[in-house]
């Protein structure tokens, strides 16, 4: 019998190092080792030895069922290493092949902002954000914007639902500030804005601004025009001038559009100012004392200003764009050029 387990045991030894499959090596156990086993069929009939001999057949048998189970596992082991090895050569991505992809860049939209809230935080601005989604409370009524404004209207505002809007302006972020923070405030709040606005070389439903509010003891006009004198040359040119304009808008008092002289023809007159030298750039004024009074700062102690800038069409002066859909359309031949 011990000749017999020896021979069963080389057999096996033999066949499960030929065997370069996991069911093939499987089914080759269950032959072996299994219920109905070679090796169990043995042990079984160990009752037909002898009381003396049957622990040294038994001891026989266990140890060669051991070294079985040790071939199988160790067999089993190298297969499915086989296997794995070649699933991820299968698998394998060569990173090296994009090493000429081109470097992405920012859009000059983003650039354009970038620039604009280092300028302000230079000057000793903090940056602030409020909700896209707003009140018609924030966005109006408390920006001093009366119920019948044509801003209030369907066609120039896009509802959520009655009292809900997309924002019309960054002036909202100026309330929910001026409503946490009491004076000194020097602030700027850019971000995106929504318009009900046809889409055309001038307009699109969607742009961004950038406002910005100081409110402190004895602000006045000079104050607001040093700022944004400053950052006219800061983004255009040294020799860059600005005039203000006598404007309305319902939350400052007074108001003014502001242009900056030309960075095209330098004032002298070209087709981009439309010969007049000058191209407006954004609006601002002192702010009106009944905001103010709305976000429980007395207008007898504390005056300021704000501003708004269109960073869409800071951006287009800059970057002589004549189409104010362009930067929105995603084409590779135009962000390229940046």
């Amino acid at each position: 019998m011990k000749e017999k387990i020896s021979q069963i045991v080389e057999r096996t030894m033999a066949k499960i190092e030929k065997l370069d499959s996991a069911k093939e090596l499987n089914d080759l156990k269950v032959e072996v080792l299994g219920k109905s086993g070679e090796l169990t069929l043995i042990l079984r009939s160990l009752k037909s030895v002898s009381a003396d001999e049957r622990p040294v057949v038994g001891k026989i048998v266990n140890d060669a069922r051991v070294e079985l189970e040790t071939a199988f596992t160790d067999k089993l082991a190298r297969l499915e290493q086989i296997e794995l090895n070649e699933r991820l050569m299968k698998e394998k991505i060569d990173i090296s092949i994009d090493r000429k992809r081109p470097i992405g860049k920012v859009h000059p939209l983003n650039d354009i902002k970038r620039k604009a809230i280092d300028f302000f935080v230079c000057m000793g601005f903090i940056v602030t954000d409020s909700p896209e989604i707003e009140t018609t409370y924030y966005n109006f009524d408390m920006l001093n914007i009366p119920p019948d404004h044509p801003a209030r209207e369907p066609q120039d505002t896009f509802f959520v639902t009655d009292n809900i809007i997309l924002r019309t302006q960054t002036s909202a972020g100026q309330i929910r500030t001026m409503e946490k923070i009491k004076p000194p405030i020097k602030m700027i709040s850019p971000g995106r804005v929504f318009r009900s606005d046809e889409a055309d070389a001038t307009h699109t439903p969607c742009f961004h601004q950038m406002e910005g509010l100081v409110v402190d003891k004895g602000i006045t006009m000079c104050d607001l025009k040093g700022t944004l004198s400053s950052f006219a040359k800061h983004f255009f040119a040294e020799d860059t001038r600005i005039r203000f304009r006598p404007s309305h808008f319902p939350f400052t008092e007074p108001s003014v559009e502001v242009d900056v002289s030309c960075v095209h023809c330098g004032g002298k007159g070209c087709n981009v100012c439309k010969g007049t030298g000058w191209i407006e750039i954004l609006g601002a004024g002192m702010v009106n004392r009944k905001v103010l009074l709305g976000c429980d700062i007395d207008p007898d102690i504390y005056t300021g200003f704000a501003f708004g800038v269109g960073l869409d069409r800071i951006t287009a002066i800059i970057h002589g764009i004549n189409d104010a859909r362009v930067p929105f359309e995603g084409d590779i031949r135009f962000l390229k050029q940046f």
